[in-house]
């Protein structure tokens, strides 16, 4: 492990810088150098530290500060940290904890309680690196499997339009209508999953256009109105009259935040009851905020609501689990899907009650 392990020195002291060198030279480390905060920072993508040995009393940015700013960085933040330092009253102590800091080493230094620390906090960067490796390649081979599946779903649908123009039996018909929507929901499902992928990774790039959001309400409609009859379950489209000012949006993603957000009513939406999509486009007046929507849009059921307590956290996939297990209703990753694409086009998705009894999924762009 220490041969090559790598540990960065913050310090604006040569002598304090020197002691801490040479107490860890014979531990095998590669070893890194800073003077300053700032210096730190710009050197972490060349030096790639396993543990950072920071000194707190710095000129310009102390040592607190870094450690808040490490701690705050996605990429960095599961680097251990050190503070070295002469302060030890309580305060300095939440202060560092407060910070983020992994260990604490009092100044003076003492040789053998810094090579074990060093030695335990390796220990923990080891562990989390095992750890996220093999998260990363589960993640990936379940990102593979669900791409090689959209192939037979897609030979699937081909094969049932093929079999429907060869068959006039009204009930074997039925068979093939059930066949081709839950073929069609599962190959939704899985487009899902790899955007959510692409989204989290930042490899999703939207490809905005001008659109009319009214026709993207409707072709979505239009694709759910035999789910909704085979469920005597009214659709409502409220859209505002005239012609509606363009959005800029992507297309493609957007329809498909609407298909999950109305998959997702009608699923939970009892019989007999009404599903609306309802469409505003508010006004944009000179004293607007910069943040006023340029299109609102609804889907209200009439199903079993959600809790307050739960409304935000339905939208997050590390919740999602825990939820089902609870018998929250109204959940699915399609739901976390949306609240990322819906936020890649700088807008918030939310849910609110639907009086007297339901849900209001609202998206605002």
């Amino acid at each position: 492990m220490s041969s090559t392990s790598t540990i960065l020195i913050v310090d604006d002291e040569p002598s304090a810088r020197a002691i801490l060198e040479a107490l860890l030279f014979p531990e095998g480390y590669e070893l890194a150098f800073a003077t300053t905060g700032q210096e730190a920072l710009d050197s972490l993508e060349q030096v790639a530290p396993d543990v950072i040995l920071l000194d707190v009393m710095m000129p310009g940015m102390d040592g607190f500060q870094v450690c808040q700013r490490l701690k705050a960085h996605k990429q960095w933040r599961h680097i251990p940290v050190i503070l070295v330092t002469a302060l030890d009253s309580p305060e300095d102590l939440v202060r560092g904890l407060d910070a983020g800091a992994d260990e604490f080493i009092p100044k003076p230094v003492n040789g053998i309680e810094l090579q074990a620390r060093v030695r335990s906090m390796l220990r923990i960067k080891k562990q989390f690196d095992e750890l996220e490796a093999a998260m990363q390649l589960r993640e990936d081979l379940a990102h593979m499997i669900v791409h090689d599946m959209k192939n037979p779903l897609t030979t699937i649908l081909m094969t049932t339009f093929a079999v429907r123009e060869s068959i006039t039996d009204p009930q074997a018909s039925q068979y093939l209508d059930t066949i081709e929507a839950e073929t069609r929901r599962l190959n939704s499902f899985m487009t899902d999953m790899l955007m959510l992928a692409k989204i989290q990774e930042n490899q999703l790039i939207l490809k905005c256009t001008p659109v009319n959001v009214n026709q993207i309400v409707q072709a979505v409609m239009e694709t759910y109105h035999a789910v909704a009859q085979s469920r005597r379950i009214h659709l409502v489209t409220e859209l505002p009259p005239g012609t509606p000012r363009p959005v800029s949006l992507d297309a493609s993603l957007f329809q498909r935040v609407l298909d999950n957000l109305l998959s997702n009513a009608l699923k939970y939406a009892p019989r007999e009851s009404t599903v609306t999509i309802r469409v505003e486009y508010p006004e944009k007046q000179p004293d607007s905020p910069a943040s006023r929507p340029s299109v609102r849009v609804q889907v209200l059921d009439e199903g079993p609501g959600i809790a307050p307590e739960h409304r935000e956290r339905i939208f997050d996939k590390f919740e999602i689990v825990a939820l089902k297990q609870r018998g929250v209703p109204q959940i699915g990753l399609g739901l976390a899907f949306c609240k990322l694409a819906v936020e890649a086009h700088g807008g918030r998705i939310f849910v609110e009650d639907n009086e007297p009894q339901g849900s209001i999924f609202t998206v605002e762009i």
